[in-house]
């Protein structure tokens, strides 16, 4: 991991396991989904393993009953039980997802600080705005994108280099803030330096794996260094 001062102007940040723990919510919808199939039904702890890449692959894992998706699943299979959980999760009052700690503070301070905060999201863009509503954030993100804001999602580079790009940012003054390996790729192929949280969804497997530049604990640790290498930065 590097550790030289660095002089960034624009955070991206994932949403799910980086700002937010919604996996209470998925879950329920998840199984809700399941139910009306009549397929057995799953605990939080095994389908928070199967958040991460985006709606369709959390519904195929869970047709699959594993992260490794079945091969002979059917494509109609696969939309008609994709259809049910957006059903279900968009009818669901969320009210189990909560920002983790020191976020909701620490990306005001970031605001305030000057820094630009963008969020990139493989979730569904048109469940995104509710929540962004419900936890006081609409104002904070110059752009959103939802996994289906574009033709591609992350691990691609494309969402990436389309906010940079929006915002007139280049890549070596952005960082790609994230909790899974589809985070710290999409950083990797758009030329962005990387932060890893460890406490997010990561499919079971540690951030560090991954070998983003930086990796941290919790949220508060990430505010310490950002502001710590602001200071640095400008003395």
């Amino acid at each position: 991991m590097t550790n030289q001062a660095i002089d960034k102007q624009l955070l991206i940040f994932d949403f799910d396991g980086t700002l937010i723990d919604s996996v209470p919510d998925l879950a329920d919808a998840t199984n809700i989904m399941l139910s009306q199939l009549d397929m057995p039904t799953y605990p939080l702890q095994t389908i928070e393993k199967w958040v991460g890449n985006g709606a369709r692959k959390l519904v195929e894992r869970a047709l699959s009953g594993s992260v490794e998706v079945n091969d002979n699943l059917a494509l109609a299979d696969v939309e008609a039980a994709e259809q049910l959980f957006f059903d279900a999760y968009g009818a669901h009052d969320t009210s189990k997802t909560v920002a983790y700690p020191d976020v909701d503070s620490g990306l005001k301070q970031l605001k305030d600080a000057g820094f630009t905060l963008a969020l990139v999201t493989n979730k569904p863009i048109r469940f995104v705005p509710h929540i962004l509503a419900g936890m006081g954030w609409s104002s904070l993100f110059d752009i959103v994108l939802g996994g289906d804001s574009l033709p591609q999602k992350k691990p691609d580079a494309a969402p990436l280099l389309h906010v940079c790009d929006t915002l007139n940012v280049e890549p070596n003054s952005a960082l790609m803030i994230g909790d899974s390996i589809n985070d710290i790729l999409a950083g990797k192929n758009a030329g962005i330096e990387t932060v890893g949280l460890s406490y997010g969804y990561n499919y079971g497997k540690d951030i560090r794996d991954s070998q983003p530049n930086q990796v941290f604990d919790s949220f508060a640790e990430l505010l310490t260094w950002l502001f710590k290498e602001k200071t640095d930065t400008i003395n």
